[in-house]
Formats: C-alpha cells, sequence, structure tokens
C-alpha cells in the first residue's frame, strides 16, 4: 500500500475518529461532573481543523498533524484538571425586604469559599419575571478560606411580591476552556409597592406651605375651626387675624397659628380591577396610576385626622381594608394594594356595592375610581351612586384614555382618519354628557388623565373637607 493510500484512508476515517473522540469525553464529563467545554474551544478546533488540509500539499505534513493534535489534547486536559468542585462553596444574598416601583434597588451577594483551591466564579442570580439586573453576570475570584461580597442592582417592572428560589455559579477553569455549572438554593422574597416618592414630596412641600406647586389649591373654609394644631412662619395667602403677635415679638418674624380641620371623615375608595383598567400608559396600567392617587390621598387624609378604607374588585372582591385611622392604616393600604393586578374579566358592580353596603354603614365619602367606555357600565354605576347618594357622598373618579383624545385633536381628509376622529369625538361628548348627568343627581366627579389623577383627587377632597359636604 502506498503512502498516497494511506493519506486517502485517514482523511476518510480522520473525520469520524475525531468526531467520537471530540463527543464521547464530552459526554461523560458532562453526565457525571456536570462540566461542559466553552465558547473558546472554537479557537482550537478552527487551526486543528484547518491543519488537516496541509496533507494535501505535502504527505509529510501528517506527522505534524499527529503532533499538533497531541499537543492540543495535552492542552485540554491540563485545562481540565484545573477547574475545581463545588465543594466548600455557600453564598447568600443579602436585601431590603421591601422596594418601590420605578426605583434601584442594592443586592449582595456573599460568596465564602471554603476549600483549599482557589476558584474562578461567575455568578448570576436566578431572578424572577418582572425584575432586571445590572450587571446580570458577577465575576470573581475566590482565594481560599476568604469572603467576598459581590454588588448588583435590581430594577423592578411591575409591583407585586417575587420570590427568589436559587443562585447559578459557573466555575471556570484557568485557561478558560472548560466550565462547571452549579446551583446553589437561596431563597428570598421582594415586596414591591407604588412609588412612595410623592409621599415623601408632598409632606415636604405640605411643611413648607408650598403646595401649589404641585397643584394643590387652598380653599376658603365654610365657617372657622377652633382647635389650635401649631404655630408656623406667616404665608401671604395666609389671614392676618391669625397672627400670634407674641410669638412674633419673641422669634422676631412673623408667626401664624394654624388651625385643624374636623377630623371625623370616614373615606371609602372602591377600586376597579377589571378589564377597563388594563389599558396601558408609558409602561403602567390605568390601575398603577389609580393606586398611586389612592395612596397619595389615603395619606393626605390620614394626616387631616380621617380613616380611610379601601375595597378592590373585578369580577369579584379582591382584598378589602375596614375603614380606620393612624399611621398603621397606610401600611395596610399598601399591603392591600401592592399585588393586585387589572385581570381580563367584566367588572361585576353589583358584588362590589353590596359588599359595600354591608361592611360600610356610616357615612362616608365613597370614591370610585374606574374608567367606562360603555352605555352599560355607565347605567350601573349612575344607579348605584345615585342610591347612595342618600346615605354616603359619592364621588365618581374617571380615568381618561389619551388615545381618545389624541383622535379626536388631529382630525384629517383621509376618510379612515376622519371616521376614527368622529367616533373618538362622539364618545367624549357622551363621556361629556354623563359626568353631567352624575352632578344633576349630586354625585361628585373627578374626571382626569391616568398621570395627572393625584392633584384634582386632592383638590376636590380637600373642598369637600372645607365645605363640610360630610
Amino acid at each position: 500500500m502506498s503512502i498516497y493510500d494511506t493519506i486517502g484512508i485517514y482523511l476518510f476515517w480522520a473525520p469520524w475518529i475525531g468526531l467520537i473522540v471530540l463527543i464521547l469525553p464530552l459526554l461523560l464529563v458532562a453526565w457525571g461532573w456536570r462540566i461542559f467545554p466553552t465558547a473558546r474551544w472554537t479557537w482550537l478546533l478552527m487551526p486543528l481543523c484547518a491543519s488537516t488540509l496541509l496533507v494535501l500539499l505535502s504527505p509529510l505534513f501528517i506527522y505534524f498533524i499527529v503532533m499538533f493534535d497531541l499537543l492540543v489534547l495535552s492542552i485540554v486536559v491540563i485545562d481540565l484538571l484545573t477547574i475545581t468542585g463545588p465543594s466548600g462553596l455557600s453564598v447568600e444574598r443579602q436585601m431590603l425586604r421591601s422596594g418601590s416601583l420605578g426605583g434601584t434597588h442594592d443586592v449582595k451577594l456573599c460568596l465564602d469559599n471554603r476549600s483549599n483551591r482557589v476558584k474562578l466564579i461567575d455568578v448570576c442570580d436566578d431572578l424572577p419575571p418582572g425584575l432586571t439586573s445590572e450587571p446580570e453576570v458577577l465575576s470573581a475570584v475566590l482565594v481560599p478560606g476568604k469572603r467576598i461580597e459581590l454588588d448588583y442592582k435590581i430594577r423592578p417592572l411591575r409591583r407585586g411580591s417575587f420570590q427568589f428560589e436559587s443562585v447559578y455559579l459557573r466555575l471556570k477553569s484557568f485557561g478558560g476552556l472548560w466550565q462547571r455549572q452549579v446551583k446553589r438554593e437561596c431563597p428570598g422574597e421582594l415586596l414591591v409597592y407604588p412609588d412612595m416618592k410623592q409621599l415623601a414630596e408632598y409632606a415636604l412641600l405640605a411643611r413648607t406651605n408650598r403646595l401649589s406647586l404641585i397643584g394643590v389649591r387652598k380653599t376658603r373654609k365654610a365657617g372657622q375651626d377652633n382647635n389650635f394644631e401649631r404655630l408656623r412662619d406667616y404665608t401671604k395667602d395666609d389671614n392676618y387675624k391669625h397672627i400670634d403677635w407674641r410669638s412674633t415679638a419673641r422669634r422676631n418674624k412673623l408667626t401664624v397659628k394654624q388651625f385643624q380641620t374636623d377630623q371625623s371623615q370616614r373615606i371609602v375608595f372602591l377600586l376597579d380591577c377589571g378589564r377597563l383598567m388594563t389599558n396601558e400608559y408609558r409602561g403602567l396600567s390605568l390601575l398603577d396610576y389609580a393606586l398611586n392617587s389612592i395612596l397619595m390621598l389615603s395619606y393626605v387624609a390620614l394626616h387631616q385626622g380621617d380613616s380611610v378604607g379601601l375595597l378592590c374588585f373585578s369580577d369579584k372582591i379582591e382584598s378589602y381594608v375596614p375603614v380606620r385611622g393612624g399611621k398603621a392604616q397606610m401600611n395596610r393600604l399598601l399591603h392591600a394594594g401592592f399585588d393586585r393586578f387589572p385581570s381580563l374579566k367584566q367588572t361585576n358592580y353589583d358584588d362590589a356595592f353590596l359588599y359595600f353596603s354591608r361592611n360600610c354603614r356610616k357615612r362616608s365619602l365613597v370614591v370610585l375610581v374606574t374608567s367606562i367606555i360603555d352605555d352599560v357600565s355607565a347605567s350601573q354605576i349612575t344607579g348605584y351612586l345615585s342610591t347612595l347618594r342618600g346615605k354616603h357622598l359619592p364621588l365618581l373618579a374617571l380615568l381618561r384614555d389619551r388615545a381618545v383624545y389624541d383622535f379626536a385633536d388631529n382630525p384629517s381628509l383621509d376618510d379612515s382618519v376622519l371616521y376614527r376622529s368622529a367616533a373618538a369625538a362622539q364618545l367624549l361628548v357622551w363621556r361629556h354628557e354623563l359626568i353631567q348627568r352624575m352632578g344633576t343627581s349630586g354625585v361628585l366627579s373627578v374626571d382626569a388623565f391616568p398621570d395627572m389623577l393625584t392633584t384634582p383627587l386632592i383638590n376636590r377632597y380637600l373642598e369637600v373637607k372645607a365645605k363640610h359636604l360630610l
């Protein structure tokens, strides 16, 4: 047999032999030790495969190819021996149990290496859906007997309760050709609440008497409350009759007396969680905006000394917080609403108002937050709110759809656009007539865009409180 016949046999069997040699060890190693090759293998396989073409130039290159294969095999085996096992490796997650939507939250992963070998490691936390991390993968070198801390930030995309289960670790060889996948159980929980920055901003502006910056206006009180609350600095809108001249002389600064209003009022929020609240604007649903406004008004009302309750409903009663006052009530409202999401189900107003009538018998300001687009829901809401008028003070908070207003404000000569604009204008006219009918029947109303609901809702509450409508 000539050397050319030998080369032909080699070229025929070499790919199959190489494939078997490559696949068999990988299957055995992966099945037994969960060790897998990395992308760096391509940098070795590409020149290895290209070198076989040298045989076409000269048969003597076959010896070079064999030596090159042995060299590559030695590098792979030696690098495999440098990868470490998962023994002696532990991980712990440290983070706050609660967070707020729209912000970033710090998470710390603590890694302990109780073995006697250096470990090259990549760490990736198993995030629940709805959370994003930055960075996604953390790299570190674990020295024997040492503990390191890796920090990253998570950003929640929605409210709710998120359950953490495990942390994924990737042990790497020194040459980077092999990696071992390790999973460590690390349970945890993160409760994401609505963004509460607005509460801190309101408290700051209230202390400095600058609520007009966010649109909250002062309402002239019918009569005068005589319960003294505190002394504060004089502002331009204050009545000069309230100036305390003794405190002014002592402080050498104009000082006025502030009186507190009646603290016997009750507010009950009826929050619609049905299909009409699934519409989104800037990444948030109508329910998210409604919940933010409710929490803001609850904070204001509780600060005024009133009692607040919350009823969430869709096709059934989702949650209910009895009417109470005090600082602890704010936490109850947060816990009752933070994991409520709009469902694609028809809202059942019958069960909601029946449940309300059974559990709230004292006179209250009833605030229904919803969205209406059809006559059936409008007739139900009108009937129930009108019925409440004798015993309670109903307030309907309607959320506008920006798309409808955009269609109505941008007509065109194009037939499809013109018909769409006409339909949007007709819907707005129907909506305006509905609000007028509500007003004639004694039902208060607030009609605003979802991201602008908070300020008019607070102003309406302050107006009710100032005019003693309850």
